[in-house]
């Protein structure tokens, strides 16, 4: 006898009613014909599709827990139809000793209503081999805070830990030379002609990351480590990577994996005009021309949605001491079907962008796929229902988003994390809301 069983759903491979139980946290059996369980759900032919992954997010916990908690952050997360995250490493304090490490998981464990795992910060060699040994998701290097000589410093430390232990490297790919020159002369400028929001996508423009990824590259060929380049934005960094593809770069030894953000995907930088600095982040927007768009998607691995929230106020400080990000848990996954409703993506690439392919390259396994044996992370959606966005009814504590009231058409009707039903229609269930 099943736990569970949700009867009369649609699986993207074949849009046939199929019974799906669900016994222990796992799928147990799949199936045509009527199952026998504890409990029944009747789904009523709307599409099913395994629990969404986001590789990248900022929880904000510890330190920062008035912009997010776990606890907040994972609602959020479970909201749009996420039942894993992996979250990044600067907190307060970092993630990057054995201490910092396990207290951060230890709040996860506390807080999370969904599945997580913790990427690394870097710290001295002696505490990245202690920490290779907790298994984090990645090392994460923020290369636009870093000279050349000290990024390779960080790429030849890691290289002696993956000696026994194959941890990728994920890469906020920005150079900080370049950062600092275009900085200076726009800020020289400001004094005699002025600057808008938009000037902050020429300080930190396209030729900054593509240098940035480019060195990246040399670095993990000389050492023969795998890279996963975060939220890439830029045409032309895209375009070297596909070369590297054609040139057969790729081997056992080193692996080169991209993700793109919702909104590097969907906007440019004239957003800054209608959106100020609500649309500040890191990499920014880019120009009409060298962004990325819903085209570029069959050349890029997965979407991670770089959840950065923050209060308010600190959104609104000017162009250069604005805080940088962008809440995103609850708005992709509606953006992302509508596209699809608009003729734009394949359905089936999103539980290949955002379940398969990020599990498959941070090793969590047991998960992405709707198959016997793997975990009970599902999320059905309604291609059908349309809606505007309120913010005011997310759970995330940002309440800001230049998504906001964009009318979209296909939303997460229901969120199962290992084999419980946590979100039903925008509402996590009470037994979460009374907890932690």
């Amino acid at each position: 006898m099943n736990d569970l069983v949700l009867k009369n759903c649609k699986l993207i491979e074949s849009l046939e009613n199929h019974y799906i139980g669900i016994d222990n946290g796992k799928i147990s059996e799949i199936s045509r014909q009527p199952l026998k369980a504890d409990e029944e759900v009747d789904i009523k032919g709307k599409i099913i599709l395994p629990g969404l992954i986001d590789p990248h997010v900022h929880f904000r916990d510890p330190g920062l827990t008035y912009k997010e908690s776990f606890k907040t952050g994972s609602f959020a997360a479970a909201h749009g139809g996420f039942t894993t995250i992996l979250d990044m490493p600067n907190t307060i304090p970092p993630t990057n000793t054995v201490k910092t490490f396990k207290e951060k998981k230890k709040i996860g464990e506390n807080k999370s209503i969904i599945n997580f795992g913790l990427h690394s910060g870097l710290n001295d060699l002696d505490e990245i081999k202690k920490i290779a040994k907790l298994n984090p998701a990645s090392f994460k290097i923020f290369m636009d805070l870093y000279d050349d000589f000290e990024i390779e410093k960080m790429f030849e430390d890691i290289s002696i830990v993956n000696k026994t232990k194959k941890i990728p490297i994920t890469l906020h790919c920005e150079n900080k030379a370049n950062i600092e020159e275009n900085t200076n002369r726009i800020k020289n400028l400001e004094c005699t002609q002025g600057s808008t929001a938009i000037d902050y996508s020429y300080a930190r423009n396209s030729e900054s990351e593509y240098l940035s990824v480019k060195y990246a590259v040399d670095l993990a060929q000389k050492y023969g480590l795998s890279i996963h380049i975060c939220h890439l934005s830029s045409k032309k960094s895209l375009e070297y990577l596909k070369s590297l593809k054609l040139k057969s770069i790729h081997n056992s030894n080193i692996e080169i994996t991209t993700e793109i953000t919702p909104h590097h995907l969907l906007l440019d930088n004239s957003s800054f005009n209608k959106f100020g600095t609500f649309v500040k982040t890191n990499p920014p927007l880019r120009q009409k021309g060298e962004n990325l768009t819903t085209k570029s998607l069959i050349d890029i691995d997965m979407i991670g949605t770089d959840h950065a929230p923050h209060r308010i106020d600190e959104k609104q400080k000017g162009i250069w001491d604005s805080s940088p990000g962008i809440p995103n848990l609850e708005t992709v996954l509606p953006l992302l079907l509508t596209e699809v409703n608009r003729g734009n993506i394949d359905l089936k690439m999103i539980p290949k962008l955002m379940s398969e392919n990020p599990a498959k390259r941070f090793g969590i396994e047991n998960k992405g796929k709707i198959e016997v044996g793997y975990d009970a992370d599902l999320v059905i959606i309604d291609l059908k229902k349309e809606g505007k966005f309120n913010i005011d009814n997310f759970y995330t504590k940002a309440k800001y988003s230049p998504f906001g009231n964009f009318n979209y058409k296909g939303i997460a009707t229901m969120t199962i994390c290992n084999g419980k039903i946590i979100m039903i229609k925008d509402n996590i269930e009470d037994d979460y809301n009374n907890s932690n």
